[in-house]
């Protein structure tokens, strides 16, 4: 999950004419170079190759809070990174015998419904995995995101139910996060102990990834570890972290890129691991299931690798670069992204971790190294990236500075207004609960009941439309909020929708349906 929102403050020329494997002075200029072009003020990267660890370091500061440096063993929320820690829990489970990738879901969770009944009965461990359930991007990420929600795992296996399908059951890619909770539920109900613990004692321990953990709440040693770090109208902040135990399976785990590297070096040894590979964390059967594309993504173009085909593995996603198969994945959090990218034929891994939430910085750090060591030059990646985020930034200021002139023209007299008191009231959404819509002097409030960070201020745009403004500006999520009015001209229901293209997909409230409660 969460966040790839990106910021490009200065453009710097940095050209890039790399024809060989790069050094760590190279790689110490282009993370240098990086974290300057966006802002960024801790980044950690560990480069493997043959089952090596060539490059492994830490640049800048954890925290702007308290200078801390940031190093090898620097803990990161690793977030999204974390789905593919799940397939290896339960491809051990299938290893033991326990289940199988086709085995039903009702047949360990009988509370477990989706939306349509004839998806619910087909669908299998393997469909937790591989985003094709035909549920929308990012479906009812509003019940994790933002921090701070009241909602449990069990809220979230019940009301899958209320997601409508967008697409038929296993015919499309659409990223979620809310069936690898379900899927770390499986975990738990089938290994008798918690996916938390599961993790850490099956996969962690062996491998030695003694700073690991599966939750942020069981980390031993804070003394070495980020803050988060999110722009807020053009200044870095420091926010809080993602406390909530609720999406560990989809993305809760915190590591270095030390202990990252051993991850990497075992799955690129297909489940071995030790000095001599003598010892297996999964087979190499349940491994190449994991590495094997179970839903296609849609590839638009060859791009820089001449990437011709794309898919979903099991907690990985692959496709082919310069002729290699790479699996990879990237993470989000608020203030923090990360990217580890597997070239297995070289035996090349390569772990970026920072602790701002601009997802160009680690793409310009992995597709720099990786140029190297395909002997492609010309590539200045950090200029590339940045001129981009430049272009789309520009492109949303675009949409919402017009959203907020008229906005305030209408606030200050400018324009005509309206009686906002006919839309107070409570009103009920049957996945994310209650919100409360109320209006005192002419001032309207929204305030969702089991998300405490979704409250903010209402301001009339036009008819029926108004805008919600939330207090929490790290957010970046400003929404549309839509009411539908009944036969006697009275509000009764919301629909809503983000008003920035930039908005990250896990707030997903064009899939809310407020229907006002009775008085």
């Amino acid at each position: 999950m969460k966040k790839i929102i990106l910021l490009a403050i200065v453009t710097l020329t940095c050209s890039v004419l790399w024809s060989q494997p790069l050094t760590t002075k190279d790689i110490d200029r282009v993370v240098e170079t990086t974290m300057l072009e966006f802002n960024v003020p801790g980044i950690a990267v560990a480069v493997v190759k043959d089952d090596k660890v060539i490059h492994m370091k830490g640049y800048g500061v954890a925290s702007i809070a308290t200078g801390s440096r940031t190093d090898e063993n620097t803990l990161f929320g690793i977030a999204s990174n974390s789905k593919a820690f799940t397939a290896a829990a339960l491809a051990i489970l299938v290893d033991e015998g326990k289940l199988t990738w086709d085995t039903k879901v009702i047949d360990v969770l009988p509370e477990f419904r989706l939306y349509n009944s004839y998806v619910t009965e087909d669908f299998n461990i393997k469909d937790l995995l591989t985003h094709r359930s035909g549920m929308g991007l990012g479906a009812g990420d509003l019940m994790l995101w933002p921090d701070s929600s009241s909602f449990t795992r069990e809220d979230i296996i019940h009301n899958l139910r209320y997601l409508k399908q967008t697409s038929p059951f296993r015919t499309k890619y659409d990223y979620d996060n809310l069936l690898y909770i379900v899927a770390g539920e499986v975990v738990a109900r089938v290994s008798g102990k918690s996916w938390e613990q599961f993790v850490e004692e099956r996969i962690m321990e062996p491998l030695g990834m003694n700073r690991s953990a599966a939750s942020l709440g069981s980390i031993k040693d804070r003394s070495n570890i980020i803050d988060a770090h999110v722009p807020v109208e053009g200044v870095l902040q420091v926010v809080s972290r993602y406390e909530s135990d609720l999406m560990n399976p989809a993305g809760g785990i915190w590591s270095s890129v030390a202990d990252m590297s051993r991850w990497a070096i075992m799955q690129m040894n297909r489940g071995k691991y030790g000095p001599d590979l003598d010892r297996q964390i999964f087979s190499e059967g349940v491994h190449r299931e994991m590495w094997t594309p179970q839903t296609i993504i849609p590839v638009r173009s060859p791009g820089p690798y001449r990437s011709h085909f794309a898919g979903y593995g099991l907690g990985w996603r692959l496709t082919d670069v310069s002729g290699y198969l790479q699996a990879s994945h990237t993470g989000g959090l608020s203030g923090m992204v990360t990217q580890v990218t597997l070239i297995p034929e070289l035996k090349l891994g390569i772990i970026v971790f920072t602790n701002q939430q601009a997802g160009s910085a680690f793409t310009a750090i992995t597709n720099t190294i990786l140029d190297g060591y395909f002997g492609i030059t010309g590539n200045d990646w950090v200029r590339q990236l940045s001129d981009n985020v430049r272009r789309r930034e520009a492109e949303a200021k675009k949409i919402t500075d017009e959203v907020w002139t008229r906005i305030e023209k209408q606030r200050a007299g400018e324009t005509e207004s309206i009686d906002p008191s006919p839309y107070a009231g409570q009103y009920i959404d049957n996945w994310l609960g209650e919100i409360i819509i109320s209006e005192a002097d002419g001032r309207m409030r929204f305030r969702s009941v089991r998300s405490p960070k979704l409250r903010g201020d209402m301001f009339w745009y036009t008819g029926n439309t108004f805008i919600v403004k939330w207090d929490d500006r790290s957010m970046d999520a400003d929404a549309w909020a839509v009411f539908t009015l009944d036969r006697e001209g009275r509000p009764s229901e919301i629909r809503m929708e983000a008003i920035s293209p930039l908005t990250d997909f896990s707030y997903d409230f064009h899939d809310l349906f407020f229907t006002r409660k009775k008085d």
